[in-house]
């Protein structure tokens, strides 16, 4: 634990006061009992965990099935499609762990962001700037050793979301600007970027197309027991303990939570406040450019302008819908990525507009969104 520069009972009790701050808030965020009057009126955990988010999925697929009665079309069939679409086999289970698996690394570092209350919108920004250098090794060493080329294309696509992350980290620590405008605006400069390089510098020799030449097949990640299942799944979940131990099993994550529940305090007590904000940063940075890469690297395999299913934007979704914790994130990735896939086959197999299966997927989000959120707050 970390030692307090104040030796007096007052640094004591702002310590003890801030973990009891911080032990309350992750209560309420995870479910678990809380002690005091709201605590003794609260109802179980697993009511509280598990049922208000499924009371919010069927309300928002109550509500999606009247916009479909209203559009003349029969819900049940409407879902039926859904459910088919996204498990309804092998192949159909696969492109949900495929649409996932970018929710999920993204949603676990904003996670860690989150955390301690630094509210990071670049994901998408660091999702593209990932995937350019990233994407940029793969273009100017395609002769190197696969393992190499792949080692290197994922450390330059980590570097790239942490470098991202760091400009409105320092603006924040050394100015104090505000980090939501701050990482929201850097997100136009780099799709701004991609876009650029793509039609210029980057742009295939002889093509006409805004996009680089495709990677030779060694800069793509390798399949894994001949399914489309590719490395970057199993790198997705790895970060899940990767990520639960950091928050709950370090010192350094401890901070992350103490800052996010009371950065006041957090400063009496003597944690070094302004690299908690950075760390938490440069963490989510880094996931958010590693998973551009992956993606650049299994599903474009070239760069180009649009290049994201706006995953820095959905990941939040993910994040907040996980209820910042790192097993709660990997199943609302997977939710998220059967409501996606769900509206596209809504749309196809049943015949629905496309804008009306779009509306009805944020409606159940929206709904769960809601319907968590005033649990918790009764709770509290």
């Amino acid at each position: 634990m970390t030692e307090f520069p104040i030796g007096s009972g007052l640094s004591d009790a702002a310590h003890e006061g801030g973990a009891s701050a911080l032990n309350q808030e992750d209560a309420l965020l995870e479910g678990a009992p809380v002690s005091g009057l709201a605590g003794r009126l609260s109802l179980p955990p697993v009511v509280i965990s598990v049922g208000a988010p499924v009371v919010g999925a069927i309300v928002g697929l109550l509500i999606g099935a009247a916009l479909i009665l209203l559009a003349g079309r029969d819900p049940i069939i409407a879902y039926s499609a859904m459910v088919r679409g996204a498990l309804g086999g092998p192949n159909e289970i696969t492109e949900t762990i495929l649409k996932a698996t970018p929710l999920l690394l993204m949603g676990l570092g904003l996670t860690v962001a989150f955390r301690a209350r630094v509210w990071n919108i670049g994901g998408e920004g660091q999702y593209y700037m990932g995937a350019l250098l990233g994407g940029m090794v793969a273009l100017f060493f395609p002769n190197l050793p696969r393992v190499v080329l792949l080692a290197a294309m994922l450390l330059a696509g980590t570097l790239g979301g942490m470098i991202w992350a760091f400009i409105p980290g320092i603006l924040k620590v050394k100015r104090g600007m505000n980090v939501i405008i701050s990482t929201l605006m850097l997100n136009y400069i780099a799709i701004l970027l991609m876009e650029y390089l793509a039609r210029g510098p980057l742009q295939e020799p002889g093509g006409y197309l805004p996009e680089s030449a495709q990677f030779v097949r060694a800069a793509r990640l390798p399949a894994l027991l001949g399914t489309r299942i590719h490395l970057g799944v199993l790198i997705a979940l790895l970060f899940v303990p990767v990520v639960y131990a950091l928050l709950w099993g370090t010192p350094l994550g401890f901070q992350l939570r103490a800052v996010g529940s009371k950065e006041s305090v957090a400063r009496y007590a003597g944690y070094p406040v302004e690299r908690v904000v950075l760390f938490a940063l440069l963490f989510s940075g880094a996931l958010a450019g590693l998973t551009g890469l992956i993606e650049v690297s299994t599903l474009y395999t070239r760069l180009k302008g649009p290049i994201s299913g706006g995953y820095g934007f959905s990941g939040i979704l993910v994040a907040l819908l996980g209820r910042l914790h790192p097993v709660g994130v990997m199943i609302a990735a997977v939710f998220f990525a059967i409501l996606i896939i769900g509206a596209q086959s809504m749309h196809v197999l049943s015949g629905l507009p496309e804008t009306l299966a779009e509306a009805i997927q944020a409606v159940i989000v929206l709904s769960v969104l809601a319907v968590d959120a005033f649990a918790r707050w009764r709770k509290a």
